[in-house]
């Protein structure tokens, strides 16, 4: 898709094409809303000032769009293969390094309530481990900085593919 097919298309199909890269209702409605963008840049902007201000309820929203580190992601959509493609270093994972992360995400989930998100693009199984592990001696407050700034890193590599 290019940025004239998004400038031109409907709201509604806007949005539905832009919580692909993020599920955020209100993330989606204001990027969309926020339209016409005549250069990849402007979009990036947008969509880090409207990730900025995202509530924690809609990052939550956001959030259970995203698999667990380390599940098979299944389903044939944009967001599925973009997940396969960003945990692509957990392909080679020994069942060891699977067994100890679903541990890890199970841990997070109780501490936090929420799946543990990353960029994981660039990252390999072992790192990814490490930095869930790291992530349960954060508070709740530095936890939710550090999600936040992993979705909007997400959501700009999501926002690249898809535009760029």
């Amino acid at each position: 898709m290019t940025l004239a097919e998004l400038n031109a298309l409907p709201e509604d199909r806007a949005r539905a094409e832009l919580r692909t890269c993020c599920a955020s209702t209100r993330w989606a409605t204001e990027v969309a809303a926020r339209r016409p963008y005549p250069r990849l840049e402007d979009l990036l902007k947008v969509g880090d000032a409207a990730l900025a201000v995202l509530s924690w309820d809609d990052v939550l929203e956001a959030l259970a769009a995203h698999p667990r580190i380390g599940q098979r992601v299944t389903g044939a959509g944009r967001e599925s293969a973009w997940s396969r493609r960003e945990q692509s270093g957990m392909d080679a994972a020994t069942d060891d390094v699977r067994a100890a992360l679903a541990e890890a995400n199970a841990a997070y989930e109780e501490r936090f309530g929420h799946v543990f998100l990353i960029f994981a693009s660039g990252r390999s199984d072992v790192e990814m481990l490490a930095a869930a592990r790291e992530r349960l001696g954060n508070d709740e407050a530095a936890e939710r900085r550090v999600v936040h700034g992993e979705l909007t890193k997400i959501v700009r590599l999501r926002l690249e593919r898809l535009f760029g």
